[in-house]
């Protein structure tokens, strides 16, 4: 475990995770503690390998969409490609995880 992060991350995993928020600052404007908080909740009790992990796979602004987002109708999200075309004012931002959560390892 590190400061910011509840879940067992070796270097590259932390890298990984570290990009993702990144990821979530830069595209949605929200604060580092935040993006912190979400990744957090959804993976607190997750089993991440050692680097690379079976979730590198993805580049890490496909995961900061389904962070972020709800999935539209159609059960799709941005990945964050550059040809992609998912008009995001159509989808609904999930819920922050709440003040006070053991989520939020950063002050905001």
């Amino acid at each position: 475990m590190t400061a910011e992060f509840l879940m067992h991350l070796d270097d590259g995993m932390l890298e990984y995770f570290r990009h993702i928020a990144d990821e979530m600052v830069s595209r949605f404007g929200i604060s580092r503690s935040e993006a912190v908080a979400r990744i957090n909740e959804r993976y607190e009790d997750a089993d991440i390998s050692p680097y690379p992990d079976l979730m590198c796979h993805e580049y890490p602004e496909y995961w900061a969409y389904g962070l972020y987002y709800f999935p539209d109708s159609a059960g799709r999200l941005p990945s964050g490609g550059e040809d992609e075309v998912i008009d995001v004012s159509a989808l609904k931002v999930r819920p922050a995880p709440p003040p006070g959560s053991p989520a939020w390892t950063l002050e905001e």
